[in-house]
């Protein structure tokens, strides 16, 4: 009698594919990748004011070759403009990421991005992290000793 096969862990990347996969696809996006990788594939100064929201795709008719769509941006309020007048750049830069002219226009949406809620962090206490590296004398290299109080300073829970 045969045992059943039984398939070790998988990642975890490919279990959440599936599932967002779907949820990209009701938002016109033909794969993650163009809201997983924005800031590579327009530039930091952009993806701070900006992000794509969906990707709206006009009616094919016939068996005509599909015409490009247009990209939603929710963008803050202030630098709308600013993100309206590189709007060139921005379609460039995307069409280059997909390698065809998939998006013709931009469609700006003034809302809070979603990525506001993250905190910055702050730096490590200059001085909790010289008491944490002066408790490691077995650290050899002293470029290493300070880094590893540094990082001891930045996870130590403050009092």
């Amino acid at each position: 009698m045969n045992k059943p096969f039984k398939r070790g862990a998988r990642p975890l990347a490919e279990l959440l594919n599936a599932c967002l996969s779907d949820a990209f696809k009701q938002q016109g996006f033909a794969s993650a990748e163009l809201v997983t990788r924005w800031t590579e594939i327009v530039g930091p100064e952009i993806a701070a004011h900006a992000e794509p929201m969906k990707v709206q795709w006009p009616r094919a008719i016939g068996n005509d070759a599909p015409e490009p769509g247009t990209l939603v941006l929710r963008v803050d309020g202030p630098t709308a403009i600013e993100i309206q007048h590189s709007s060139n750049v921005i379609l460039e830069r995307v069409n280059r990421f997909f390698g065809w002219q998939a998006v013709n226009r931009l469609s700006l949406r003034q809302a809070p991005l979603s990525q506001r809620g993250k905190k910055p962090v702050k730096a490590p206490d200059p001085a909790a992290a010289a008491r944490i590296a002066a408790t490691l004398p077995e650290v050899a290299d002293d470029q290493l000793r300070e880094a590893l109080g540094r990082l001891g300073a930045a996870l130590k829970p403050k009092r």
